[in-house]
Order: structure tokens, then C-alpha cells, then sequence
């Protein structure tokens, strides 16, 4: 009776250490105004914190330790945003994914417009030297696609590796696409085109990429699957590396992202339902994941702190 009892004893150890190691850390700590989707994270020379997010004009958000947020208003109040309107369909202003870096005193923003399932997309590029709602200057369209063409033209984001500039983007269609861009414009420099990842499984579902470089490699996050159906979305963040930024990626099994490849970084668990939409920021206390996700409760701004010493990020 007694080996019986330290048998089934040492098992429950075991389950509890196993469920422990398993267990997927939740979401830090925020508060305030944060029902947010696909969320962008900056921070101006004052420490000061930016988050903008997709909606009507671009909701900006702010922080002083990146935990109370309060929404502010919008890059372009009132539907002043009228360039986008052939894009969007709409005259209010709804736009998407934006992405933002803050350099030389500035904030710089690219943005997407566009609707659902549609071609009919375009980049736009915008800057601040306040960051406040309304002093945001137009610098006009970045690049477009329609249904010629085999990609589609949203979720921008920003690279620089040795002062060249990419852009990332990409939603559904044949995927994820790198272009080069003239650091004193933010305009493309060329005509080229890097595929860097792809899905055919899903419908194609990959989006929201998110290029972030840690020591020797460049890290490609993207999100996969259903997005923005509350507690019924199955959106997950997934990831790939390369030695360069124009790829290829492979995921930690080595299956080139092209072909379909991914590793899983952050899916569903608990209470947290569909994160994705992601940004990936380098903080005083290092890498961090900036998302969205649902509760029962809604939409929700997610940040984790990432951890990439296995030589693959993982959520900590």
C-alpha cells in the first residue's frame, strides 16, 4: 500500500511539473481603454508610449509604463482620411494594421486600406513629430494592388537592418512579400518583389507579418487562420527564421515558410481566444509581443515579453 501510494504520489509530481512546463504564460498586465485590434507599439524620445490600432482614423493610445493606456483620438479624426475612401469604401476613415517607428524625433506610421476580401488595397505613409490626434501629415500612397495582381497590398511593416529599409506585407492570396524602400522617402526603391512566405492550407490564411531581427537571424512572425469572429476566432501567431531578411525562412522543423511552414509561438489557451495581429518591439527589458486577442469580454491588447535564448522565440 505505501510503494502504491508514493507510486501514484510521484506521478502527480510529475503531471504537475509537466502542466507547469507546459503551461502558457498569460497575457501581462493592462489596463484602461484596451479593446484594441492588430496594435502597433512605439516609444518617443520622452518614454512616453504609443500604441495605434486599427478603427475609424487609427486609434492612438498612450502609456507612461506600458500598462495604463488611455485612448487619445485618432491620427485622422472626423474622416479626414478622405484619400483612402476608394480603398476602403467607406468615408469615416476605417483603416488597418497600422505599423509605427519613431526616429529622428519623429513617429512614422504606415497604414492600410481596404475591405474585406478585396484586392483593392493600398499602403499610405504618414508622420508626427507630436504623435497627438490631428497633427499627422499625409505622405501619400506607399504601393496598392488589385485583382491583377496575385498579392494583397496590407499589414505593412517596417524593417531596417544597416540602415536599409524593407517593408513586409501581405494577407491571404500567395502571401507574405518583402520590398525594398528609400529610407529618405518611405516609398519603395524598386520594382522587386521577395516572396517569404506562403499558405495553401486555410485558405491561404497568413497575414500579419512582423519582422524582427535577434542576434544572427531575422525572425518572420505572421498570423494564421481566422481573425476577428470574438471568441470564435482561431487566429495564432507563428514564426520563421532566416540568416537574411530577404529569407528563406524555415520553421524549427525546418520546413521553408513558403511551403507552408510555421512554427506555433502563441495560439488560444485558457481565456485568451485568437491572439494575433501582432507587433514585435525591442523594450528596456528586451523583445516583446504586442497582439490582440478575445476574451468573453471582447476585443483585448496583449503584451508578453519574449525570450529568444533557445534561439526561437518563446512566450514568457
Amino acid at each position: 500500500m505505501v510503494s502504491l501510494n508514493l507510486k501514484s504520489s510521484l506521478l502527480f509530481v510529475a503531471s504537475a511539473l509537466g502542466a507547469l512546463v507546459s503551461a502558457v504564460p498569460n497575457p501581462g498586465t493592462v489596463t484602461g481603454n484596451i479593446a484594441v485590434h492588430d496594435p502597433t507599439l512605439c516609444r518617443d524620445g520622452s518614454g512616453k508610449y504609443w500604441l495605434f490600432s486599427t478603427g475609424p482614423g487609427i486609434e492612438i493610445r498612450t502609456s507612461t509604463d506600458r500598462i495604463a493606456w488611455t485612448l487619445v483620438g485618432a491620427v485622422f479624426p472626423n474622416g479626414a482620411a478622405t484619400w483612402t475612401n476608394e480603398y476602403t469604401g467607406k468615408n469615416n476613415g476605417d483603416l488597418w494594421a497600422p505599423d509605427c517607428y519613431y526616429q529622428n524625433g519623429e513617429l512614422l506610421l504606415y497604414y492600410a486600406a481596404s475591405s474585406f476580401g478585396s484586392q483593392k488595397s493600398a499602403i499610405f505613409l504618414a508622420k508626427s513629430s507630436s504623435g497627438n490626434p490631428g497633427t499627422w501629415s499625409n505622405l501619400g500612397l506607399v504601393t496598392a494592388t488589385t485583382p491583377s495582381n496575385d498579392y494583397n497590398a496590407i499589414d505593412a511593416n517596417l524593417v531596417i537592418d544597416n540602415g536599409q529599409w524593407y517593408l513586409s506585407l501581405g494577407s491571404f492570396w500567395t502571401g507574405i512579400k518583402l520590398i525594398n524602400i528609400n529610407s529618405s522617402t518611405g516609398k519603395p526603391s524598386s520594382s522587386s518583389l521577395t516572396s517569404l512566405a506562403r499558405r495553401t492550407a486555410a485558405g491561404g490564411a497568413i497575414e500579419a507579418s512582423s519582422i524582427y531581427k535577434n542576434g544572427n537571424f531575422f525572425y518572420l512572425f505572421t498570423s494564421w487562420d481566422k481573425c476577428c469572429s470574438g471568441t470564435s476566432s482561431t487566429y495564432n501567431i507563428r514564426v520563421g527564421r532566416s540568416s537574411s531578411v530577404n529569407g528563406p525562412y524555415v520553421d524549427k522543423s525546418g520546413v521553408a515558410l513558403t511551403s507552408g511552414g510555421g512554427t506555433l509561438v502563441l495560439g488560444s489557451h485558457d481565456a485568451i481566444i485568437g491572439p494575433g495581429g501582432q507587433d514585435v518591439y525591442t523594450d528596456a527589458d528586451g523583445p516583446i509581443l504586442v497582439y490582440h486577442h478575445y476574451t468573453s469580454s471582447g476585443s483585448s491588447l496583449g503584451i508578453n515579453r519574449l525570450d529568444f535564448s533557445s534561439g526561437w522565440p518563446v512566450v514568457v
